[in-house]
């Protein structure tokens, strides 16, 4: 005959006390206070509007309904002069960020020098790229160069940050024991932290590079080259059947380059 299984009391859930909730109440409340602030400014009371001229949005969905596929060449060949654009500022991106990040990483180098370049990698993170194209527009004229380099800019300092963060999360123990060897600092950097980094920045650099991939269609807007400026013609044009087959094109290139950037990340980490 077996004996009836011990039962024991289940302690009730600690509950925090109206104190220690406060923090999290004025946090919430606080982004609803700013919800309500920015109803009006945001015009969300349009919301309505959405469902009441229903006509409108019916004319528009029967053109993007039968997507016009006549120059799917050029097409086809605009985004695949994106995709190079984003490439090339990815890689120029890549290049610049290796060496921003390890100056910007606090166990890397000392406060006077990680300080000023945390700050001026803020900098280019906050400027937009429409901003940093028109700059290089003006400087070499329109065409790809200038998408290639706003690119290249604004996704250092994006990359640079990430990089940074990846460093100062290191296991200091393979960088010491280089050190012990009496390697220089460089040597420390090649073999004590490169190692242990190198799956996450890859993982970064191809994220980076989808987003550029959509990045560099905006750019096209501006003369910047690439599929965009085909698409801004075609908007301009009320063309939404053309209109509508260039986003199906973007929508494929992207989505391939999502499959493949996934399979190249589940091979690293």
């Amino acid at each position: 005959m077996s004996l009836p299984a011990a039962t024991t009391a289940v302690p009730p859930p600690p509950r925090k006390t109206l104190m220690q909730r406060l923090p999290d109440l004025l946090v919430w409340g606080g982004v609803i206070a700013l919800l309500l602030i920015a109803f009006g400014p945001a015009e969300i009371k349009k919301l309505p509007l959405l469902f009441a001229r229903s006509e409108n949005m019916q004319t528009f969905g029967r053109e993007f309904a039968h997507p016009d596929f006549t120059d799917w060449k050029l097409y086809v060949g605009q985004m695949w002069l994106t995709i190079q654009i984003a490439l090339w500022g990815t890689a120029l991106a890549i290049l610049l960020a290796v060496p921003l990040s390890l100056l910007a990483s606090r166990n890397m180098t000392s406060a006077y020098a990680q300080w000023p370049i945390r700050r001026v990698l803020d900098v280019i993170r906050s400027a937009p790229d429409l901003v940093i194209g028109t700059v290089f527009i003006v400087a070499v004229g329109p065409g790809p160069f200038a998408g290639v380099m706003a690119l290249a800019v604004n996704t250092s300092g994006v990359l640079a940050k990430l990089f940074s963060e990846a460093v100062e999360s290191i296991d200091r123990g393979p960088v010491e024991g280089v050190r012990a060897t009496g390697a220089s600092k460089l040597h420390e950097i090649i073999w004590g932290v490169i190692p242990q980094v190198a799956p996450l920045w890859t993982s970064y650099a191809l994220y980076r590079f989808e987003s550029n991939s959509r990045s560099a269609t905006v750019l096209g807007l501006i003369g910047a080259g690439g599929i965009g400026q085909l698409l801004f013609d075609s908007l301009n044009g009320f063309a939404y059947a053309r209109t509508a087959a260039i986003v199906v094109v973007i929508i494929a290139a992207v989505t391939l380059i999502d499959m493949l950037s996934q399979a190249i990340r589940s091979r690293l980490l």
